[in-house]
């Protein structure tokens, strides 16, 4: 069933080869660290930082997002609730015709 299930192209991965990730998060942390006792100025608003908590902070989205299933599109369950109905007549009255 093609018609239904069209594929999809190949997601794009770039790893980098000289980027220690460890050195980062404890540049971060030093970073805030510094910014709390009054070192360095205060950071301007980045949208980056927030993006992602809500996902992780409940559980069941956090679990969805981790199997890789995907919730079922609007479309899909209402052609279902339409083919539910049209069978449901054709079982009443016998007739193809609404």
């Amino acid at each position: 069933m093609a018609l239904f299930k069209s594929r999809k192209p190949r997601a794009y991965d770039h790893p980098y080869i000289y980027f220690d990730e460890r050195k980062e998060k404890l540049k971060k942390i030093e970073e805030r660290a510094k910014r709390e006792l009054g070192m360095l100025p205060p950071k301007e608003f980045d949208p980056e930082e927030i993006r992602g908590t809500f996902v992780k902070a409940t559980k069941h989205l956090r679990r969805q997002k981790e199997s890789g299933r995907k919730p079922l599109k609007v479309g899909v369950v209402l052609i279902i609730i339409a083919a539910l109905i049209y069978l449901w007549h054709y079982l009443l009255t016998g007739n193809f015709r609404f």
